[in-house]
């Protein structure tokens, strides 16, 4: 079972030596899982704990937050991720704050991969930077590691079997298909639906009233949300019973001209229930169509309908 331990709450060393890999990992994405992969079969192989270092928080959050991207997973969605890959022994997540960032890689280096993790190999990708100034990369770790008793692997990228576009596996490649609506396309690359999370607030009671109830789901604004539409995908509860579900995001230009943001309502199929202040995950499967402004609210009722038979068949429910 994979252990979990933030760096505030331990003190001391967490491993017995150790194959240590070293990233954001947000989204915990298909290339993710493959260095994960690696790492526990170098573990196995030198009788090693396999680790995985990340952080509470994108560390561009901290050294550049005007243009930070928007996330793909928050921390604990994250952590709760990399754990359920049973891939490694030891997820490690470290708090990332200015005094982090100010940190010199050397320092970085001797604190938590040396003293901490008893590293004997560290794996990373073949361009990762790290420490104050982006002073450490795969050439210091080399040097470094010389002297400190561990070896140093650097990764290329990635690409997905029979993609004509050669393009690797990446964060931002994802968050572009999203952006673009293709939640099928970012599914194939995380290797499961495009989910966030939230808690159920009030809304204005139109749904209801027009015979669709919904749940506006209140989403944190750092997580990325794809393109405006309509989807087909499910909604899970606090309880963990996942419920098919018709899904509309934007800004409903039937009713309003000058919403100032997207709204994720969620129609639950064949559901009655309340779910009102409760936690739920939002996971988008397949992009029905684009939003649209309707000039009756007859033509919107009879279009939904047919967008719950849509993401019926689509989800086989």
């Amino acid at each position: 079972m994979t252990r979990i331990v933030r760096e505030q709450e331990v003190p001391g060393a967490w491993s017995r030596g150790s194959v240590v890999t070293i990233g954001a990992f947000d989204g915990v994405h298909q290339g993710h899982r493959r260095v994960l992969q690696l790492v526990r079969e170098l573990a196995d192989a030198r009788g090693l704990d396999a680790v995985c270092v990340t952080f509470d928080r994108h560390p561009a959050r901290v050294v550049r937050p005007d243009s930070a991207p928007l996330l793909l997973t928050g921390a604990d969605h994250k952590v709760e991720l990399l754990a359920g890959t049973d891939l490694v022994d030891l997820v490690a997540v470290l708090r990332f704050d200015a005094d982090r960032a100010g940190e010199t890689a050397e320092e970085f280096v001797r604190e938590v991969l040396v003293d901490r993790l008893a590293a004997r190999m560290v794996v990373v990708g073949a361009d990762f930077h790290f420490g104050r100034d982006r002073g450490g990369n795969v050439a210091m770790l080399d040097a470094v590691g010389a002297d400190l008793g561990f070896e140093v692997l650097g990764l290329g990228l990635v690409a997905p079997p029979d993609d004509e576009t050669h393009e690797a596996y990446s964060s931002t490649r994802i968050r572009r298909l999203l952006a673009a609506g293709d939640v099928a396309g970012a599914a194939a690359m995380l290797g499961r639906p495009h989910e966030v999370r939230g808690v159920v607030g009030r809304g204005d009671q139109r749904g209801r009233e027009l015979g669709f109830p919904t749940a506006n789901v209140l989403v944190d604004d750092e997580i990325l949300l794809p393109a405006d539409g309509i989807y087909a995908g499910t909604l899970v509860g606090h309880d963990g019973v996942e419920w098919p579900a018709a899904m509309s995001l934007g800004r409903r230009p039937t009713f309003y001209t000058d919403q100032g943001y997207s709204l994720l309502e969620v129609h639950v199929l064949d559901f009655a229930g309340d779910l009102y202040d409760q936690p739920v995950a939002v996971r988008f499967v397949e992009r029905l169509r684009g939003e649209e402004r309707f000039d009756s609210v007859e033509a919107l009722i009879a279009q939904m309908t047919l967008d719950c038979d849509r993401a019926r068949e689509i989800l086989g429910a």
